[in-house]
């Protein structure tokens, strides 16, 4: 008869690899950069490309910027946000 206490180790252990999985799947590949904030998504569901939107930012600031599709996503990009994302427009190679 086994203990008691290991079973409940092993399916905790379980669980903690599942939800280390399913986080790292949405991260995306090592070294990309993030993705839009959820609030930037969200100001842009249903309009287009060019669009001036405003959004409560994740401090509760008012943010205000344009609908932008970058890598499939319609997302605002805040006025003032070097185009291409976080770090300024992607390489030329």
């Amino acid at each position: 008869m086994k203990p008691r206490g290991f079973s409940v180790v092993n399916a905790m252990l379980a669980a903690w690899l599942i939800a280390g999985t399913a986080h790292a799947a949405d991260a995306g590949p090592p070294g990309a950069p993030p993705g839009p904030p959820p609030e930037a998504v969200a100001a842009c569901a249903g309009k287009s490309a060019g669009v001036q939107v405003s959004f409560t930012g994740r401090r509760g600031e008012t943010v205000s910027g344009t609908c932008e599709l970058v890598n499939g996503v319609l997302a605002a990009r805040p006025a003032g946000a070097p185009p291409g994302g976080p770090g300024g427009p992607p390489p030329v190679n």
